[in-house]
């Protein structure tokens, strides 16, 4: 199983549906927090539904348990980016949180986790991929970037 990743930021709605135009990604799964944020722009919740289907024929899921809380996100801008300690508390919450046993496995064959941030170096969507992939068996990660 491949499960695919994406960030939307610093890309053009362009650059962002073709390399989401790949015969083997099934649907976005989106974990943002913030799915409809004006800052989205064409990744609003209820838009990209639609653009998906329209432009891709492809799926739309959103599953905010595999998104930071508020208070997780507020603590990492107060830390100046500690990006070490957010990494520990994120790895801790979806631990706790058992996302692996919450969705079922087949929902994600062919998947791509969306977030915001323009790579995955730094970004949760990295995480969780990394997280499922020690869980589940014959998994594999791309980022799409």
């Amino acid at each position: 199983m491949k499960i695919f990743t994406i960030g939307f930021t610093r890309k053009t709605a362009e650059q962002f549906f073709t390399l989401l135009d790949r015969p083997d990604l099934k649907r976005v799964v989106d974990i943002r927090l913030n799915h409809h944020s004006q800052l989205a722009g064409f990744t609003k919740s209820e838009d990209l539904r639609f653009f998906l289907r329209r432009i891709l024929g492809k799926d739309y899921v959103y599953l905010p348990q595999m998104a930071p809380t508020a208070d997780l996100l507020k603590v990492y801008r107060d830390s100046k980016n500690d990006w070490a300690a957010y990494e520990r508390d994120f790895q801790a919450l979806i631990e706790a949180r058992r996302v692996e046993e919450s969705v079922p496995k087949a929902s994600f064959e062919g998947a791509c986790l969306l977030c915001s941030e323009a790579t995955p170096e730094h970004c949760h969507r990295r995480l969780v991929a990394e997280y499922l992939s020690a869980r589940w068996a014959e998994v594999t990660v791309e980022h799409l970037v």
